[in-house]
């Protein structure tokens, strides 16, 4: 099971390799890394809508490094959720804020779009952007980790997540948190990194391959048992995406574990406060 880093590994060093890999991000996000980037990527591979994208500062898109599109849940299938006027959403990791951009025109004036990142570039980078769209008084960047999120109980409609769970040690606290912060029937819209079958002990315990998104994978099933152990509702792939296709990380992995990602969503049951 990858929900939990082997004994003995060094977290500190996994984040570290992350904290540096997306400072890199931000000062070159046309340098040489193992994963794509930008708005042509996110058009071509994972469907968003490039025109749309075109309309947000450069600033943002330019560092966009997500695997799926968790935004676009629920537009084809409404009883799925959606992000609507009004409501507050989480985007945890948000990197330079992206997703969060396009969160905060869908909340408008009278919702808010929370952004919390560890990495400093990042975090600049999305203020930045949000000032440059003129959404600075919805967005709010926040300094934290997605193991302890800086933000209140129950106090959030949706939180969006893309292609940052697989980089978490502990992903049983990372979904507890999310749990947590989410009001009784709030949306969980992610988009992550999968394997087809588990990985060896040797991979799982390598902080780097963790960096490169791999190592921390979960088995594609593990998702909905994990949302399940945690309290949440059963939820659902909704669409799968090659984020990897003619990148040094694809090369790095026998092709039977076909590394890919995916789109799932779930909610927090309504009835419950805790």
């Amino acid at each position: 099971m990858s929900l939990i880093c082997p004994l003995n590994f060094d977290k500190d060093s996994l984040r570290d390799q992350v904290r540096e890999t997306y400072e890199r991000v931000v000062l070159d996000p046309q340098g040489d890394f193992h994963f794509h980037r930008g708005p042509e990527y996110a058009a071509q591979y994972l469907g968003y809508d490039l025109a749309a994208l075109m309309q947000l500062p450069a600033v943002a898109t330019a560092r966009f490094a997500g695997v799926g599109n968790p935004i676009s849940i629920g537009e084809t299938d409404p009883s799925l959720g959606a992000i609507r006027p009004g409501q507050v959403v989480l985007d945890h990791a948000c990197g330079a804020g992206m997703d969060l951009l396009l969160a905060a025109k869908r909340v408008g004036n009278t919702g808010r779009a929370i952004g919390v990142d560890m990495t400093p570039g990042m975090r600049r980078v999305a203020k930045q952007a949000a000032e440059e769209a003129g959404l600075a008084g919805i967005v709010d960047i926040r300094e934290g980790v997605f193991e302890d999120l800086p933000v209140d109980d129950a106090s959030v409609d949706v939180v969006i997540s893309n292609g940052v769970v697989n980089l978490a040690p502990d992903k049983t606290q990372v979904f507890r948190e999310i749990y947590r912060v989410l009001k009784p029937g709030g949306h969980f819209f992610m988009a992550d990194v999968v394997v087809q079958r588990e990985l060896n002990e040797e991979v799982r315990a390598n902080p780097g391959l963790w960096a490169a998104c791999i190592g921390g994978a979960m088995v594609e099933s593990e998702i909905n048992n994990l949302a399940l152990q945690t309290g949440f509702e059963s939820g659902v792939v909704t669409k799968r995406f090659n984020c990897f296709y003619n990148t040094t990380a694809e090369e790095k992995v026998a092709k039977d574990l076909f590394v890919h990602a995916v789109n799932y969503v779930t909610s927090k049951p309504a009835s419950r406060q805790h």
